[in-house]
């Protein structure tokens, strides 16, 4: 990935439907150009799907929160496993440093939420784990 894919991405994650001519001209390359590059980043696997992010007031009950997560020894693959089958588990990512691991958790509710946090801390393997809730976020431009 060079500069311009990076400033191509940048553009796409503030607004991942403007239009190849709108890109283009940001970019001050052609529209062949973006074309080929998104087709490009989308068949190396880089970007890999797009969403609809949705203002925090149309889904207003929906809480989201993150999960820090230590795992035992080496079972770190198993701790995976189960929590990729966990219906509160939106987004799992690898992480160093303290954490292991590092759970997005989305519920409907206070109580929903303690239900998913009691399940994830009962799977063998799992340590210790500290959870944040989400408040609010801030755009990036």
């Amino acid at each position: 990935m060079d500069t311009l894919d990076q400033q191509l991405l940048a553009l796409l994650r503030l607004n991942a439907r403007a239009s190849i001519a709108t890109l283009a001209a940001k970019l001050k390359v052609s529209r062949g150009t973006v074309t080929n590059r998104i087709a490009r980043l989308e068949d190396s696997g880089i970007i890999n799907g797009y969403t609809v992010r949705l203002r925090p007031d149309v889904v207003p009950s929906e809480i989201t929160a993150w999960m820090s997560i230590t795992v035992e020894g080496n079972r770190t693959r198993e701790v995976i496993a189960i929590l990729l089958g966990e219906p509160g588990v939106t987004g799992l990512f690898d992480t160093n440093g303290h954490w292991d691991l590092l759970a997005e958790l989305r519920s409907s509710s206070l109580a929903e939420l303690a239900e998913v946090l009691e399940r994830i801390r009962l799977i063998k393997g799992i340590s210790a784990t500290e959870t944040s809730i989400h408040l609010q976020s801030y755009k990036l431009s």
